[in-house]
């Protein structure tokens, strides 16, 4: 009881089973304290399994809000095939409202593939991999920018060496409507959730639904467009469930993103101040903002430039800076 995850899914019942993953975690304040993740899964006829998850980081709302949404408005008799959504993954993150965990500082989206008898962090990816993943062919982890960055919205992939499954994935990455989108180059053994979905025999999707710490009325629209889109497509309801429609996608324009140049970092502490804003085409050596040192104003502010061209997908929220903090990325639009 004091290892592991603790919990009551029963993968081959049909219907609605509603409940919590418990992870045991020994504090001061309580000696047999349950870290308590709550879930829901739904079983109806035959159909594709989907599993729906956000708050693999706790600062990212649009996934969080939406899945919860979702949980109260879908019913067994509405669905074909089954449908699992943990709309806050990473719980103990998303009640502190922060990135990582603060039971201990685990980022839940660089601990797989996990540890049965490792810190709780490690102990959920063990979980999420190696006994939830693969009772589903398609896994969806909602991300946003979270508190610190704004994010251009863009959906995400992994790059499969098994061809079929690299077409489906693909197929459905397009699905989701998405102006932008990434194939990324991790490798199988990639620490992240489209990783450890790869090792689990399942399709891995993300993407990255906003930022900035908050939601507005077009992420949300967004986020919920898009999870429609994809239980359309994969046949596993017959209507949208969250979107009054899910409308007409924009033209897909893929994205890379694979060096270290492609993004600007602060050397020094310094205070930042953007020149262009997401979505911008730039070009190489092009302004990209200036970096103010407060502590000695009457210093002039020092001009930064992109090393490459591209389109600026982040952005840094805090204008307050240490040396190693992203400042902006711009990545590369490419075709094919």
């Amino acid at each position: 009881m004091h290892t592991g995850l603790a919990h009551s899914i029963d993968f081959s019942l049909r219907g609605r089973q509603s409940g919590v993953l418990a992870i045991p975690h020994s504090i001061d304040r309580s000696p047999y304290y349950q870290i308590r993740i709550p879930y829901l899964r739904l079983r109806n006829g035959d159909g594709p399994g989907l599993l729906l998850m956000a708050g693999n980081h706790g600062d990212e709302y649009e996934g969080e809000l939406q899945l919860a949404r979702l949980m109260r408005r879908l019913r067994p008799e509405m669905i074909s095939g089954s449908v699992t959504i943990l709309p806050t993954v990473n719980a103990p993150a998303v009640m502190a409202a922060r990135r990582c965990s603060p039971l201990d500082g685990g980022n839940l989206n660089r601990a797989f593939p996990g540890d049965p008898a490792g810190t709780p962090t490690s102990r959920l990816a063990h979980f999420l991999e190696h006994e939830l993943f693969p009772h589903h062919d398609v896994v969806f982890d909602l991300h946003s920018g979270g508190t610190s960055m704004a994010h251009l919205p863009c959906t995400l992939i992994e790059r499969q060496a098994d061809a079929e499954r690299f077409d489906r994935s693909l197929a459905l990455m397009r699905a989701l409507g998405a102006h932008h989108a990434f194939i990324a180059d991790n490798g199988p053994q990639a620490p992240t959730s489209m990783g450890a979905a790869g090792r689990a025999g399942a399709i891995g999707i993300s993407g990255e639904f906003g930022g900035g710490g908050t939601v507005t009325p077009a992420t949300m629209a967004f986020t919920a467009q898009a999870i429609d889109r994809l239980m359309l497509a994969l046949g596993v309801v017959r209507a949208p469930v969250l979107s009054a429609s899910t409308g007409n996608p924009p033209p897909l324009q893929l994205l890379s993103l694979s060096r270290h140049s492609q993004g600007l970092y602060a050397t020094r502490r310094g205070w930042f101040e953007p020149a262009v804003g997401l979505g911008d085409r730039v070009a190489a050596g092009a302004v990209a903002g200036w970096y103010h040192g407060l502590e000695r104003p009457e210093c002039a502010e020092e001009e930064l430039h992109f090393a490459e061209g591209g389109i600026v997908i982040s952005l840094r929220l805090h204008s307050d800076c240490q040396a190693g903090d992203c400042l902006m990325q711009a990545a590369e639009p490419i075709d094919g």
